[in-house]
């Protein structure tokens, strides 16, 4: 059924009450920004430094006060943690703005600010991802169990973020071992074991990991396998049956002048039946196609240096990475789509004064798409080589400035050998401004050439006429303000990204002919935060309102596809304790949405507004070092729902993927 306000607001309210007398916060964080917790530190004792909790995790960004950081989303290290036996939904439950549908892995799509994320620059470790293959699964399929932070640049990019930011930037950070060594350790380990009611999947994982002399290492291991699950209406999906396989080595040297040298490797692996259309929960017209084998195997490589020891003119960082994607559908076709990327960056800082930088460096990538079946391969390609500088500035005190520009040139390369040389400038320019003590305001502007994106391969058409292609350019506009005062914190935004030229090929199978190569969409909408941090604890509540027009027209799911989508109001309201005397943390969350008119035509009808709640409790027994047992009770009032973010819910012709019903998590953590 559909939810107006005052529902939802009753509902909100309801369970608010009810988390807030259960519960509490997870595990303590990072605090907010360099400085903070000294600044927390005066107002409660020093002793409780440990178990302050705050919203965001700064972990790795030596950029992370700059004026280009605005719009930047640091997911907290409770996030990160809770989503370790989870997947990308549960990494990005704290953020309204960043929306995850699609009820199995390899079918869930991530949005920023209603964006498709395959219109930002997307990298793991430095390795650029989004290599697309089939519009039905996702392009971005990564296990949270091996991050340690994640930063999500919405909108806005810096230009030393990389190339074709149309939409901004995500990077992805993994774990290594002297993320995890204690002081003294040499070596260790971390055990996680977890069991869910609904689909009665089980995870295990392994991590091992040491250190000898400047060398480190990490391995990592993940199995999990599972039925169908039931939603909240008593229907088992066929197809949603977890079988999911995940490794990754990683090793690390850090020489006595402290220059770091790292490398990793990544597989994931997703090979089971699922539904027909892996995005879809059923398609009522053709009934007969319930499920068939999608074998999807992910393989992510990196390298990287930089120094933690780093001078007035010696702030390197260099990387090389290679990412893989490859999507084989057997029935009925024998089709297989592969698509991959190489990338490199050679880039130094140097720093004047204390708060002045200029990063400079250039960057390349080469991205192959292929489809294959019994009779046909075809295939794209693109090089692009660029050249960046990013300036970093706090003239006075209270003013934090940032600008640079990039020069990006690029060949591409068509499925019949059409070829295409195209370049372009980005320029983007970001102003933090503390007008009093406590409130920043902040604005950003980025203008940005998007080169020519890769196809969905499993589209590709050898016929495929590329008459009036162009590569696609954005701009992004961003304006809000933070305050901070007494552990609050309060935050709001308004933006649109306008993208002219983005690449969305129609071809018409019958005529031959290619109908449309470029169409222009935008997203606009506002954000909203508010947050408390007290001394044991956390409230977390975010908001996000936000529409899409293509080429100047409300849209419905399926013209904005790969480009946007239409979400409406989504809301997210986490809080959580820490009970220190009894090593007891418990909490929960509202992931919630509004009913929403996309306005478009294309639509048959609007999308349904839910809430649904999810409580947890997590203990360390003093007992036994390093042992940590978690409970969740996900879904607990048992909503029958699709995520806003999964396709196809604002039509009567397609049966969504939707969420599993109520169930509940145990989880065994142990370190050792």
């Amino acid at each position: 059924m559909g939810m107006n306000k005052a529902h939802w607001l009753c509902s909100v309210a309801t369970a608010s009450l009810l988390l807030i007398h259960t519960s509490g916060a997870g595990l303590a964080q990072e605090a907010e920004a360099p400085g903070m917790q000294d600044q927390v530190a005066e107002e409660i004792g020093s002793e409780a430094l440990e178990t302050i909790v705050v919203v965001g995790n700064y972990n790795g960004d030596r950029f992370a006060e700059a004026a280009d950081r605005n719009t930047s989303i640091y997911i907290s290290e409770t996030a990160v943690q809770a989503a370790e036996t989870g997947d990308l939904k549960d990494l990005f439950a704290e953020e309204a703005s960043v929306t995850v549908g699609g009820g199995i892995p390899i079918a869930q799509k991530i949005y920023v600010n209603g964006v498709d994320m395959l219109n930002l620059n997307v990298t793991i470790d430095g390795a650029m991802q989004n290599n697309r293959s089939f519009h039905h699964v996702t392009a971005n399929s990564i296990d949270p169990g091996l991050l340690k932070a994640v930063r999500v640049d919405a909108g806005v990019a810096a230009a030393d973020s990389g190339p074709n930011a149309i939409a901004g930037s995500v990077a992805f950070e993994t774990k290594d071992a002297l993320d995890l060594l204690e002081d003294g350790q040499t070596a260790g380990g971390k055990v996680i074991l977890s069991a869910d009611s609904n689909s009665k999947t089980f995870s295990e994982s392994l991590t091992l990991y040491g250190r000898q002399g400047g060398f480190d290492f990490l391995g990592y291991a993940k199995n999990a396998k599972g039925e169908e699950y039931t939603t909240g209406d008593d229907w088992k999906i066929p197809g949603t049956a977890a079988d999911l396989q995940s490794l990754m080595l990683k090793a690390g040297f850090t020489t006595e002048s402290n220059n770091r040298f790292e490398a990793a490797a990544q597989i994931l692996r997703d090979s089971s039946l699922r539904p027909y259309r892996a995005n879809f929960g059923a398609l009522p017209s053709k009934p007969t196609q319930t499920v068939r084998l999608y074998d999807s195997i992910r393989k992510n490589f990196s390298f990287n240096f930089y120094t933690d020891a780093p001078t007035d003119f010696w702030d390197p960082e260099v990387n090389l990475g290679f990412s893989e994607n490859e999507i084989a559908v057997p029935v009925p076709y024998g089709s297989k789509g592969v698509s991959n990327t190489l990338n490199g960056k050679v880039a130094n800082s140097f720093h004047f004064a204390d708060v002045n930088t200029v990063t400079t460096g250039f960057d390349f990538y080469k991205k192959g798409s292929t489809y294959s079946g019994p009779s046909v391969e075809n295939e794209e390609e693109s090089l692009n080589i660029g050249a960046f500088a990013q300036v970093r500035l706090q003239p006075i005190d209270p003013l934090k400035l940032s600008f640079g520009t990039r020069f990006d040139a690029q060949k591409f390369e068509g499925v019949a050998g059409q070829k295409f040389d195209v370049s372009g400038l980005s320029g983007n320019a970001s102003a933090a401004y503390e007008i009093v003590d406590g409130l920043i305001l902040k604005a950003g502007y980025a203008n940005v050439f998007g080169g020519i994106a890769l196809e969905d391969n499993y589209t590709f058409e050898k016929a495929w006429n590329y008459t009036g292609l162009k590569p696609a350019r954005s701009q992004n506009v961003t304006a809000g303000f933070e305050a901070k005062k007494w552990n609050f914190t309060l935050s709001g935004e308004v933006y649109q990204t306008d993208v002219k030229n983005a690449r969305s090929s129609v071809y018409n199978y019958k005529t031959k002919v290619m109908t449309r190569n470029n169409v222009d969409f935008v997203t606009q909408g506002f954000n909203v935060g508010l947050g408390y941090n007290w001394q044991n604890g956390f409230a977390k509540l975010t908001y996000s309102n936000n529409s899409v027009k293509v080429d100047n027209i409300k849209s419905d799911s399926y013209t904005a596809l790969d480009l946007a989508a239409p979400l409406g109001q989504v809301i997210a309201f986490n809080i959580a304790h820490t009970f220190q005397p009894y090593n007891l943390t418990v909490g929960g969350n509202i992931d919630a949405a509004l009913d929403y008119d996309t306005g478009s035509t294309g639509s048959s009808k609007d999308l349904e507004g839910y809430t649904v709640v999810n409580l947890f409790a997590e203990y360390e027994p003093e007992q036994v070092k390093g042992l940590s047992l978690r409970l969740a009770a996900n879904n607990i009032f048992d909503k029958d729902y699709a995520d806003r973010g999964t396709y196809g819910g604002d039509y009567n012709s397609v049966t969504e993927l939707s969420e599993p019903g109520r169930s509940f998590l145990a989880t065994v953590k142990y370190k050792f």
